[in-house]
């Protein structure tokens, strides 16, 4: 049930996607962007302990794949295309809380707006 749920979630999210008067503005290839490059400054922060650099690397490429993926739907052909590109952007976001999860932090880092 909570798979069809999600599927008709993302059914209505395209409608509105295709109608272009009705059509909100989330900005969502901006903001993946910049995910993408606090991310960056983030790790640059992050000491790099035998254990978190595996998850760095890894954090790094799920946080730059949301946006990816994302920019990939928007030049869909098809609604299929469409959904499961957003579908893969999704399990990107997920995996990059994952290993912000996982790493090994001895003080919270607090990130500047650069």
């Amino acid at each position: 049930m909570h798979k069809s749920n999600d599927y008709k979630h993302e059914e209505n999210c395209f409608e509105s996607f295709v109608k272009e008067e009705k059509r909100p503005v989330y900005d969502l290839e901006e903001r993946t962007f910049a995910f993408a490059k606090n991310v960056r400054y983030y790790v640059k922060k992050i000491d790099k302990s035998f254990w978190n650099i595996e998850y760095l690397k890894q954090l790094i490429r799920s946080s730059g794949s949301i946006g990816a993926n994302y920019i990939e739907a928007n030049e869909f052909l098809i609604e299929k295309d469409f959904l499961m590109k957003v579908r893969i952007s999704k399990r990107e976001a997920k995996e990059s809380n994952y290993w912000l999860r996982l790493l090994d932090l001895d003080e919270k880092i607090e990130l500047e707006n650069e």
